[in-house]
C-alpha cells in the first residue's frame, strides 16, 4: 500500500536516505515510525523520529533532508481542504524553495507542534504565519552561511530554487543541503525575521494543484479506513438503544458460533464484539443478545423549539447594548416595525464514510491512528480517559471521509484505544452508519427572536436580537468522548455538555443607533452537541441577514441598496458592490414582480464579516420554486470572497464551491429526527442530503485578492451567507418567507397553504 498524497509520505523512505541534514538538528539510525500501510512485525513498537516539537525552534517546523527535500511539519491537518498545499506554498515562498520538493508531515503528536485544532478555516492565518516565520528565519541564516562560504556580504547572496548563489551573475549556485552539510545550523525561530514583500512573490498567489485529487478520483488514495496494523483485530461497538439507557445484561452464546469471533468486551456501558476480521465483527455484534434499561427523556421533536426556550439556563448575557432599542421600537409606527423568529434544527455531520480508528496499546504506551481534526487535543482526552500520561500516547492523523466539526472520529479513536488496552492487541473500530448518524455529536438547535424598526426615510432605527445557544464551557475544552461517558470515566475535570463558539456573529455589521443583543446560554442540550461547520456564525448570520431583508421589505427598498445604506466598513461594502456588479443584480424591492405560472423565480442575497477571522463574503442566489411540489431548485450562485492575501486561488475556489454545495444541502434538507429515546434518522433515507441532480446550475466565485492584508480563513465563511440568501429568494419568488430550517418541500407547501 503506498501513500499518494504529498502531504503524507513514507517516513520509512525518509529515513532510508541515511543521516539527514536538518535546519537545527541531524538524526540517523533511529527506529522507523509506523505509518499507513507500511507496517511489519519488525516495527512492532512505533517510534517517532527524535525531533523537536518546541514551537520556538525552527526545526520544529522545517527539516532539510540529505537528498535536498524539505519536510514541513504542522499540527494542522488536511481534511480534504488542501490547506497543507497552501502551507507548503507559504514556507517555500519565504525559503525560496521549489514546491515540488516539499513534503508535509501533519498531525502526528510525536513529531508536530500543537497548533490547535483544524477549525474555522484558521490554518493559514495561524499555522501559516508560524511556518512562514520559521522559513524566513531559515532563509536569513542560510544567507549568513553562504556569505561566509563565499566571502561576500549577506546582501549579495541570492537565494533561488533551493540554492544559494554568489549574486546575480552566478548561474551555478550551491543547493541548501550541500551548503549546510558543512555548516549545520541550530536556530531559534525569530518572530522578527524579515519577510518577503508581496510584490516579490513567485509562488504565493498562484494556483498550485493538489496531487491528492487524482488519487482520490481513481480510488488510489490511502484513507484511514485503509490502514492496517499487523496483528490487529476488529471490533464492533454495540451502542445503547436509547440515549440514557444502561446495559443490563449481555449473552454472547450465539456470537461464539460466528467464525472468526474472538471475545466480548464490556467496560461499564461500553460493549463490543472482537473478531479476526470486519465481517466477523459485524456478525458477532449482531448475534449478541443485549438487554438495555428503558429511557425516554428527549423532548417531542415537533415541540423542540418550545423545549429549547425552557431549558435550564447557565446564564444570560448582554452581547451589545447601544442606545435605547426597546423604547425606540415601542414608539415606532406599526407598519415600520418587524418581528420575526428564526429556528435552526439539530443537524448531523453526515460523513460519507463512517468514523474509523485504530488503537495499539502495549508496554504502557498507546498509539492511535485517527482522522480527527484535533490530534493533540484528542490525544490529551484519550490520555485523561485512560489515566495515562499524555507523553505515553501518540496520535497519528490519517485523512478520513469528512470532518468539518467534531463528528465521530474522536469517539471511534477513544473506543479503539480503550478496547486495545482491555485486550492487549491492536484494535480497529469502524462505526456502522447507524452509529455515525445515531451517536456522533450534533450541531445544536438555535432560536433567534428579532424585533426592528425603520423610519420614513428607510433607515433602521432600532434592532433587538435575542438568541438561545449552548453555554460555552471554556475556550480550551472539547466535547466529551462518548467512550468516556459510557465507561463513566472523566475525560475533563468538569465535563461540559456543550460546544463553544456559538456566539460569533450575533452582532450584525450594520450601523444602527439603537441595538440590543442578548444571549441565553442553555446549560444542556437534549442531544450530545458539537461544532458543525460554521458554528454560531451560520445560525446568527442566517437570522441577521434574513431580518435585514425583512426590514428592507418594510422600507420598500432594494436589498443591496438597503444594506449599503447601513454599511460603513469599507471591505464589506466593497464585497457587496462587487457582488452587485458580477451577478447582474437589478435594483428593485423584493417580490415586486409577480408573474403567474406554477414555477416561481426569485433572487436573494446576503453578506457577512465572518468572525473571528474577519473574512468578508457576499452571495446572490437565484432559485426556481415549484408551487405544487414545494421543491426549490437552486440555479446560479454568485459569491464574492475577500480573505486578504489569497495564497492558492484554485484552493480557495474549491473550498467556496464545496461550502456552497454543503450549505445548500443543510438549508433545504438536513434535519435530525428523534423519538423520546434516540435518534431515528440513522441512514441516508431518513437523513436527506442534496443529490447530484439538485446541484446549483453554476457557482461563480470572485476572489478579491488583497496582498497587503494578512491571509485569513477561506472556505468556511462562505457557508454563512447561503441560508438567508435562499430564504430571501423564496420570499422574492412567492412573497412568503421561510424562517425555520430545513426548507423542505413539505414545509414550503405548508407555507404556501398558509
Amino acid at each position: 500500500m503506498r501513500v499518494n498524497d504529498s502531504t503524507s509520505f513514507s517516513r520509512r523512505h525518509f529515513l532510508k536516505q541515511g543521516a539527514a541534514l536538518a535546519i537545527g538538528f541531524s538524526f540517523s539510525g533511529l527506529a522507523v515510525a509506523r505509518v499507513l500501510g507500511e507496517i511489519t512485525e519488525a516495527d512492532a513498537t512505533p517510534v517517532a523520529k527524535a525531533k523537536s516539537v518546541d514551537g520556538t525552534r525552527v526545526d520544529a517546523f522545517l527539516v532539510l533532508e540529505g537528498d535536498g527535500t524539505l519536510t514541513l511539519y504542522t499540527g494542522k491537518v488536511n481534511l480534504g481542504t488542501g490547506n497543507t498545499t497552501a502551507l507548503a506554498q507559504m514556507a517555500a515562498e519565504e525559503l525560496e524553495f521549489p514546491i515540488g520538493r516539499v513534503r508535509v508531515v501533519q498531525g502526528d503528536t510525536a513529531m508536530t507542534v500543537d497548533q490547535g485544532a483544524t477549525i474555522g478555516s484558521l490554518s493559514i492565518s495561524n499555522a501559516g504565519i508560524q511556518l512562514r516565520q520559521a522559513a524566513a528565519t531559515a532563509a536569513a541564516a542560510i544567507r549568513e552561511v553562504a556569505a561566509r562560504a563565499y566571502r561576500i556580504a549577506p546582501t549579495e547572496v541570492r537565494l533561488e530554487n533551493g540554492a544559494a548563489f554568489r549574486g546575480a551573475a552566478d548561474k551555478q549556485g550551491t543547493p541548501y543541503h550541500r551548503l549546510l552539510g558543512a555548516h549545520p545550523l541550530a536556530l531559534n525561530l525569530d518572530p522578527k525575521a524579515p519577510l518577503k514583500s508581496t510584490g516579490n512573490y513567485k509562488l504565493v498567489g498562484k494556483p498550485v494543484k493538489r496531487d491528492d485529487v487524482r488519487a482520490k478520483v481513481f480510488a488510489d488514495f490511502t484513507f484511514m479506513h485503509d490502514v492496517k496494523v499487523d496483528g490487529m483485530v476488529h471490533a464492533r461497538v454495540v451502542h445503547p438503544n436509547a440515549y440514557g439507557a444502561q446495559l443490563v445484561s449481555v449473552d454472547d452464546t450465539h456470537a461464539k458460533k460466528v467464525p472468526g469471533f474472538l471475545r466480548t468486551v464490556r467496560v461499564g456501558n461500553l460493549l463490543a464484539a472482537i473478531a479476526s476480521d470486519e465481517w466477523a465483527a459485524i456478525q458477532s455484534a449482531r448475534a449478541l443478545e443485549v438487554t438495555w434499561s428503558s429511557w425516554s427523556g428527549l423532548p417531542e421533536q415537533s415541540k423542540l423549539y418550545d423545549a429549547v426556550r425552557v431549558l435550564p439556563l447557565h446564564d444570560q448575557g448582554k452581547v451589545l447594548e447601544r442606545g435605547h432599542a426597546s423604547d425606540t421600537i415601542s414608539k415606532a409606527s406599526q407598519g415600520k416595525t418587524v418581528r420575526a423568529t428564526y429556528a435552526w434544527p439539530f443537524q448531523t455531520h453526515g460523513s460519507i464514510g463512517p468514523s474509523c480508528a485504530i488503537g495499539d496499546y502495549r508496554d504502557g504506551k498507546l498509539t492511535v491512528w485517527s482522522a480527527t481534526q484535533s490530534p493533540h487535543l484528542t490525544r490529551d482526552q484519550i490520555a485523561r480517559m485512560l489515566k495515562m500520561d499524555k507523553g505515553d500516547v501518540r496520535l497519528i492523523y490519517v485523512e478520513g471521509a469528512g470532518c468539518y466539526g467534531r463528528n465521530g472520529h474522536e469517539d471511534a479513536a477513544a473506543e479503539a484505544a480503550l478496547l486495545s488496552k482491555a485486550i492487549g492487541r491492536p484494535v480497529r473500530v469502524q462505526w456502522m452508519r447507524e452509529d455515525e448518524h445515531g451517536w456522533d455529536p450534533k450541531g445544536p438547535p438555535v432560536i433567534s427572536d428579532m424585533v426592528g424598526a425603520v423610519d420614513d426615510e428607510g433607515r433602521i432605527q432600532a434592532w433587538q436580537y435575542t438568541s438561545w445557544v449552548p453555554y460555552r464551557a471554556s475556550g480550551s475544552v472539547d466535547v466529551p468522548l462518548l467512550a468516556g461517558e459510557l465507561v463513566r470515566a472523566s475525560t475533563l475535570a468538569d465535563v461540559p455538555d456543550n460546544p463553544g463558539g456559538m456566539e460569533f456573529n450575533m452582532v450584525s455589521p450594520y450601523a444602527i443607533p439603537n441595538v440590543n443583543v442578548v444571549v441565553n446560554r442553555y446549560a444542556r442540550s437534549p442531544l450530545r452537541p458539537a461544532w458543525l461547520r460554521g458554528p454560531g456564525r451560520l445560525q446568527h448570520t442566517y437570522a441577521n441577514e434574513s431580518f435585514m431583508d425583512e426590514l428592507a421589505a418594510a422600507a420598500h427598498a432594494d436589498p443591496i441598496a438597503f444594506r449599503l445604506r447601513h454599511l460603513s466598513e469599507p471591505r464589506l461594502k466593497a464585497v457587496v458592490e462587487a457582488l452587485e456588479k458580477r451577478s447582474g443584480w437589478v435594483r428593485r424591492p423584493s417580490f415586486s414582480t409577480r408573474p403567474g405560472g406554477n414555477i416561481a423565480r426569485g433572487r436573494g442575497m446576503a453578506c457577512v464579516r465572518y468572525e473571528p477571522n474577519n473574512a468578508y463574503v457576499a452571495a446572490v442566489i437565484e432559485i426556481e420554486l415549484d408551487r405544487t411540489t414545494g421543491v426549490i431548485q437552486v440555479g446560479k450562485v454568485t459569491v464574492v470572497h475577500d480573505c486578504g492575501l489569497v495564497v492558492n486561488p484554485d484552493g480557495v475556489r474549491n473550498q467556496v464551491e464545496g461550502e456552497v454545495v454543503q450549505t445548500i444541502s443543510r438549508t433545504l434538507f438536513e434535519e435530525v429526527n428523534f423519538s423520546a429515546s434516540a435518534v431515528t434518522s440513522v441512514d441516508w433515507l431518513t437523513y436527506r442530503l442534496l443529490k447530484f441532480p439538485e446541484l446549483p446550475s453554476q457557482v461563480d466565485v470572485v476572489l478579491l485578492d488583497r496582498p497587503d492584508e494578512p491571509p485569513v480563513g477561506a472556505g468556511e465563511p462562505a457557508c454563512a451567507v447561503i441560508p438567508s440568501a435562499i430564504a430571501s429568494a423564496v420570499y422574492d419568488a412567492v412573497g412568503i418567507r421561510p424562517r425555520t430550517l430545513p426548507f423542505s418541500p413539505a414545509s414550503i407547501r405548508e407555507l404556501l397553504k398558509s
